[in-house]
């Protein structure tokens, strides 16, 4: 199946390289660009794109207001947004996540993990980089929040709580299911638990509530 890739940046030639990397890809199009948050809105929501780019600064309307208008509590069909920023301390990026974004990265990241994180985001995953996302949340976790934390009326268990703390320190299922000695399929009924638990829609809330409850600092 072919990933349609809708890529939205105010400077041309990141938007132009951006394109061209994606476009290079096997099994990747490059659905449209845009150059601002308002035209990256109306052109996702007219292409409806199986994954969105979005850089977070952005004349108009930014990467942030964009993502939650597209994936933000309340949207009845939201769509898969990948934030990409150039400041590996940006205080946007956790708003962002807050917003909706399945993950994100920085400009320099290279092809490989841009790839890896356009395919995470289309298969209804998230991106979670050990060295950029975990340090990321635990930077921003003391950050003032709208709301506290849901505390799951219905306990982790001592196996999920496991699994909760591997996923906020980026480890993929795989990883997570050699470091425990279990199967993949568990490792999957383990994050599918423990995100109807703390009301979590993916991997990067996930690793957020356990920043924000304190349980990975």
């Amino acid at each position: 199946m072919t990933i349609r890739v809708l890529i939205a940046d105010d400077q041309d030639l990141v938007r132009t390289g951006l394109a061209m990397i994606l476009g290079a890809q096997p099994g990747i199009e490059v659905a449209g660009t845009a150059a601002d948050g308002r035209e990256a809105l109306e052109l996702a929501r007219r292409l409806r794109p199986d994954v969105c780019l979005f850089d977070i600064r952005m004349p108009g309307m930014d990467g942030i207001e964009a993502t939650r208008a597209l994936a933000g509590p309340g949207v009845d069909d939201p769509m898969a947004v990948v934030v990409i920023t150039t400041f590996d301390l940006d205080e946007y990026v956790y708003g962002a996540l807050k917003a909706g974004a399945r993950g994100f990265l920085l400009k320099d990241a290279g092809p490989e993990l841009l790839v890896q994180a356009i395919h995470a985001a289309a298969n209804g995953d998230a991106l979670i980089a050990p060295r950029i996302t975990a340090r990321l949340l635990a930077a921003f976790s003391d950050l003032p929040s709208d709301r506290a934390p849901v505390q799951p009326i219905d306990p982790l268990t001592s196996r999920e709580e496991q699994v909760l703390t591997a996923v906020a320190g980026g480890r993929t299922n795989a990883e997570i299911a050699g470091d425990l000695h279990i199967s993949l399929s568990t490792v999957k009924t383990h994050i599918t638990a423990v995100m109807g638990k703390i009301g979590a829609r993916n991997r990067v809330e996930i690793a957020m509530w356990a920043y924000e409850t304190r349980r990975v600092k």
